[in-house]
């Protein structure tokens, strides 16, 4: 089922002042919309990306307009698509209002499109074993034992012998998560050709000793940091905690790997940090040849990015799909967009939060152009850190943070049983055996839930 257009706005004033050319990749007006809707960024920063047939002297003047500052390449000429030249993370002169300075940017030759380096948090909340006890219902189905109608149905697969096989790999971008935790340790990819502890980068992609990923808002290898990363190590424990192994809980797959871009951290995480961990996730795919059809993504919050949007095409030029959270705001996502889920890519599955009676959560967003799919979300049990560093503990959390690792996890599930398929074909098999649901009618696009029953 193909992704409808998802937005259908009429230009601002600031974007139709603006100088044809300048506005030829980016979307002025819906940066203009986050932040007329209060999007957090940060202070003092932009993202720039220059065209690729920028002189350094043009260049130079565009910086010069807002006395700025490079403090990051986010990618450089030589990755980008053609015409296009380096994308950078800048500060902007203390005198400027951050307005005028994406005006005065924006009216360069020199620059393709400038941004506020946006904010994102997690989608999620806590309302603090599991299957053999009832807790684990986003995993049942109307005949499983125990039993929810309303689950997403893995029970009967894990039944039929469908419990998901190693080759495959899910991405996390998200927080940190437990690589040690008891029910997700045997499901952690190395990454292939990097020696644990050597301190050389031998896969060459540019980061040191990234075994089992990376941490971008730390920019060290160490994924896991301690009790603030539960959310990233819940979203992985449903995605494949290890299943049929008397503890604690199972994920959608039980035998798939995870590896880990962590860019969100105490204070949330940035755009600049986002695209450095989505084209992470391409790289490692494309440079090692993963069998990584999916990340799963359950955060949001930021403005409109262009930058962001373009990182989420290279993931889909690879054949990534790239799984969000719709968000939790309560609100129509086709009129208040919740980015990145509301971006009209057509890899994205945007995914909202159901309950256990098969109630759209009140505080999920919805959007019958924008939203895909509903799934468990409220009420989730599953793999979190303990109070010191290396304990296994599991929680029960709500958000469309919840549901989306439920889809995470079908994407891998389906990729495990038909190995050819494409990112389109997966999307679309997960789409078409949505089953229909009240509270979803005319309020996602399958007007359904999340049913991998069938796989």
């Amino acid at each position: 089922m193909p992704r409808r257009p998802v937005f259908a706005l009429t230009a601002l004033a600031l974007a139709a002042a603006l100088p044809l050319g300048a506005q030829a990749q980016g979307r002025p007006d819906l940066v203009a919309q986050s932040l007329a809707q209060g999007a957090s960024h940060v202070p003092g920063e932009l993202l720039v990306q220059f065209r690729g047939n920028a002189s350094a002297a043009a260049r130079t003047a565009a910086m010069a307009r807002v006395d700025g500052k490079a403090l990051q390449l986010l990618r450089a000429r030589a990755q980008q698509e053609a015409g296009r030249g380096d994308l950078l993370r800048i500060s902007f002169g203390s005198g400027l209002a951050l307005a005028a300075a994406l005006d005065a940017l924006r009216g360069e030759e020199a620059v393709d499109f400038a941004e506020p380096n946006w904010i994102y948090t997690t989608q999620a909340s806590s309302d603090d074993t599991y299957y053999v006890n009832g807790s684990l219902w986003g995993m049942y189905s109307a005949t499983s034992s125990p039993a929810n109608q309303y689950g997403s149905g893995a029970a009967d697969a894990w039944a039929a012998g469908k419990t998901c096989d190693s080759s495959v790999v899910i991405g996390v971008i998200d927080e940190g998560m437990h690589v040690g935790h008891k029910d997700l340790k045997d499901n952690v990819l190395s990454v292939p050709g990097e020696i644990a502890g050597n301190g050389i980068d031998d896969d060459g992609n540019g980061y040191v000793d990234d075994v089992n990923g990376w941490d971008f808002d730390g920019n060290n290898n160490s994924v896991f940091d301690g009790r603030n990363d539960d959310h990233g190590t819940h979203v992985a424990g449903t995605i494949g905690a290890k299943g049929g192994n008397g503890q604690g809980v199972a994920g959608v797959c039980w035998s798939l790997r995870l590896v880990n871009a962590k860019f969100l951290g105490t204070s949330g995480g940035t755009t600049a940090n986002a695209i450095l961990a989505v084209d992470y996730m391409t790289d490692l795919k494309t440079r090692h040849s993963l069998n990584l059809p999916a990340t799963s993504n359950s955060w949001g919050g930021g403005g409109f990015s262009q930058g962001l949007k373009d990182a989420i095409t290279r993931a889909g030029n690879a054949d990534i799909l790239f799984v969000a959270a719709a968000g939790n705001s309560g609100q129509n996502a086709d009129v208040t967009p919740m980015y990145p889920a509301a971006y009209d890519n057509t890899n994205i599955i945007s995914v909202a939060n159901i309950t256990s009676t098969g109630a759209l959560n009140s505080g999920s967003n919805y959007g019958a152009v924008s939203v895909d799919i509903g799934a468990p979300g409220t009420g989730i049990w599953s793999t979190v850190p303990g109070i010191a560093k290396f304990q296994s503990k599991y929680a029960s959390y709500t958000g469309t943070s919840m549901a989306t690792p439920h889809v995470s996890g079908a994407v891998a599930l389906y990729k495990s049983l038909n190995p050819g398929a494409t990112a389109a074909q997966i999307k679309a098999a997960i789409l078409n055996s949505a089953t229909p649901t009240p509270s979803l009618a005319g309020k996602t696009v399958t007007g359904g839930r999340l049913n991998v029953s069938g796989f």
